[in-house]
C-alpha cells in the first residue's frame, strides 16, 4: 500500500509541475535569500535613458546592510537566451558579470556593465533581471533585483523633396552625445525646394538637390577643454537624380568669454582657416569632411552648438545654400588641491586617536560628486570620512579620528585616498601622504618598567648597599662591644691594683 502512495504523490507533483509550467510560471529549485545585500543604481537610484549606437555604463551601488562581511559576491544579467525582445542590448560578450571579493559591513562598492542599444530597437521601457550569489557569515545566499532602463527609436533618415525644418538625425557614438539639426536648403537666386523646372532655371531638375549631415566624430572621442581634436563630418546627397559640386562649408563656433580680453569662438581651427573644400557628392551619394579645432580652455562642461553653412551647385551649375548646426559635448578635467594637511598630534600611543584636518578646494569647473576621504596604514585603524558633493569654485573639510593600533617604532606613514565621481558616475581617486607615529600603550610602558630597583634594563645595586649598611652596622656594633669590655677590664684591673695596695699597707 505504501508504494502506491509513493506512485500517486509522485504523480501528484508532476501534475502539478506540468500546471506552472504551461501557466507560465517557473518552479525554483531553491528559495533565494539575499541576506543583508541592497543595490540600487547610481546615481540616485535613476533610470537609465539609452539612445541609438551610443554605449553607456549602467552602474550599480553593492551595499552590505547587515553586521556580518559578505564574500565572493558574483552578479550577472539575464540575457534571456534566445528571447531577444526582452534583451533591448547588443550582445558583444558571450556571458557578462563582475565580482566583489569581499565588503565589510556597512560599506559599498560600485560594479558597471557597458550597454549598448540594438539598431532595431523601439522608444519604451525594459526590464532587467540580474541575479547574484555570495556569503554572508559562512552561509551561501543569493537574489535577484530588477533594474529598469529607457530606449530611444533609431532615427529615421529624411528622404529627398521634404519641406521639414531642422531635419534631425543621430550622431556616433562617438559624439560623446552630441546632436545635428539640418536646415532647409534653397538656390542662391531665391527659389525654394519645390521651385523652377526644366532643363535651367532656378529650379534645374524640378527640385534643390540637399546636402544634409547624417552624424559626425570626433577625434579624440572625447573633446575636453583647452585641447586639440579632430572634426569629422559625415554628408549625404539626398538627391537621386543630381550630383552636386563645388561644395565650400565653413564652421562658426559660438563665442564665448566673459571680457574682451577672454572673448574667442568656443572652437577655432589649429591652423589655417575654417573653410573646407570638397570637389562634389554623387547623386544618393556620400562623403566625409575634416578640419582639426582647438577647444578654449575656459569653456564650461556642456554642448556647445556649431553651425555649418554651405554653399555648392546642383548639375545645371546653380548655387545652392544650406546649413547645419552640430552639437559637440566638451568635457572638463577636474581640478582641486588639498591645504596643509594638520596631524595633531603627531605621535600617539596605540588605543589614542590623533585628529587629521584638511581643506579641498574645487578649483575647476565641474562639480565633484560623492567625495570620500579613506584613511590606511599598517599603524591605524581604517577610517572612512564622507564628505558629499563639492561645487566649482567652493572648498569642504576633510576631518578625521585616526585611531592607533600597532606600535611603528618612529614615524610611519599613512594614507589619505581621496575619491569622486563625475556626472556620468566613473570614479577618480586622489593619493596623499600623511606622517604619524604610534608608540606603545601606557600600560605596557608600566608593565616593563624595572622593578627591584632596574632600570634601562641595568640592575641597581640595591642588595649590595643593603648588605654593606648591615655589616657597616655589625662592624660598629662589634666596635663597640669590644670597647665595652676593653673598659670594664680596665676598670676591674684598677680595682684589683687598688686592693693589692690596701693589703701591702695592713701587713706593714
Amino acid at each position: 500500500m505504501s508504494s502506491w502512495r509513493k506512485v500517486i504523490k509522485g504523480m501528484t507533483a508532476v501534475a502539478a509541475a506540468m500546471v506552472l509550467t504551461v501557466g507560465g510560471m517557473s518552479v525554483p529549485v531553491k528559495a533565494a535569500d539575499p541576506g543583508s545585500v541592497e543595490i540600487t543604481t547610481v546615481p540616485d537610484n535613476k533610470v537609465y535613458t539609452y539612445t541609438y549606437q551610443k554605449a553607456q555604463d549602467l552602474v550599480l551601488n553593492v551595499k552590505n546592510a547587515g553586521t556580518k562581511d559578505i564574500t565572493d559576491f558574483h552578479i550577472e544579467p539575464d540575457l534571456q537566451g534566445d528571447d531577444s525582445s526582452k534583451w533591448p542590448f547588443k550582445t558583444d560578450y558571450q556571458k557578462y558579470s563582475a565580482e566583489i571579493d569581499k565588503l565589510e559591513a556597512g560599506k559599498s562598492k560600485q560594479i558597471k556593465f557597458s550597454f549598448t542599444e540594438r539598431d532595431n530597437i523601439e522608444t519604451g521601457r525594459y526590464t532587467l533581471y540580474f541575479a547574484y550569489t555570495c556569503k554572508e557569515d559562512g552561509a551561501d545566499k543569493e537574489g535577484q533585483i530588477k533594474v529598469y532602463v529607457n530606449t530611444t527609436q533609431k532615427p529615421e533618415a529624411k528622404e529627398d523633396n521634404t519641406n521639414t525644418p531642422n531635419n534631425s538625425a543621430g550622431s556616433d557614438s562617438s559624439a560623446g552625445g552630441g546632436g545635428i539639426s539640418n536646415g532647409e536648403a534653397s538656390y542662391s537666386g531665391g527659389g525654394d525646394m519645390g521651385g523652377g523646372s526644366g532643363d535651367g532655371g532656378s529650379g534645374g531638375n524640378g527640385s534643390v538637390p540637399r546636402v544634409i549631415v547624417t552624424g559626425f566624430s570626433t577625434n579624440p572621442e572625447i573633446v575636453k577643454a583647452g585641447s586639440d581634436f579632430t572634426l569629422t563630418i559625415h554628408l549625404k546627397n539626398t538627391s537621386k537624380k543630381s550630383r552636386v559640386n563645388n561644395m565650400l562649408f565653413d564652421l562658426n563656433a559660438p563665442v564665448e568669454g566673459s571680457d574682451e580680453q577672454t572673448t574667442a569662438p568656443a572652437f577655432l581651427p589649429s591652423s589655417g582657416s575654417s573653410a573646407i573644400y570638397l570637389e562634389g557628392i554623387k547623386a544618393n551619394g556620400t562623403a566625409d569632411i575634416s578640419i582639426n579645432l582647438n577647444a578654449k580652455a575656459d569653456l564650461l562642461q556642456k554642448p556647445y552648438s556649431v553651425e555649418l553653412s554651405m554653399k555648392y551647385e546642383d548639375a545645371d551649375y546653380n548655387g545652392v545654400e544650406a546649413s547645419s548646426s552640430l552639437s559637440i559635448p566638451v568635457k572638463q578635467d577636474a581640478r582641486f588641491e588639498f591645504s596643509e594637511i594638520q596631524v595633531n598630534p603627531e605621535s600617539i600611543s596605540v588605543d589614542e586617536e590623533a585628529n587629521v584636518m584638511c581643506n579641498l578646494y574645487n578649483l575647476g569647473r565641474i562639480k565633484l560628486y560623492n567625495v570620500k576621504a579613506v584613511f590606511e596604514g599598517a599603524c591605524i585603524e581604517r577610517e572612512e570620512v564622507f564628505i558629499g558633493n563639492v561645487d566649482s569654485g567652493t572648498q569642504a573639510s576633510i576631518d578625521a579620528m585616526l585611531k592607533g593600533t600597532k606600535e611603528t617604532g618612529g614615524p610611519a606613514t599613512v594614507k589619505m585616498i581621496m575619491s569622486y565621481e563625475n556626472e556620468e558616475g566613473e570614479i577618480f581617486t586622489e593619493e596623499k601622504e600623511i606622517t604619524l607615529e604610534v608608540a606603545q600603550a601606557e600600560e605596557e610602558i608600566m608593565d616593563e618598567m624595572p622593578m627591584e630597583g632596574e632600570e634601562g634594563g641595568k640592575s641597581f645595586p640595591l642588595l649590595a648597599i643593603a648588605a654593606a649598611v648591615v655589616a657597616a652596622a655589625a662592624a660598629v656594633s662589634v666596635i663597640l662591644v669590644r670597647r665595652k669590655k676593653r673598659k670594664g677590664m680596665s676598670e676591674e684591673e684598677d680595682l684589683l691594683n687598688e686592693l693589692d695596695r690596701t693589703s701591702e699597707d695592713e701587713q706593714q
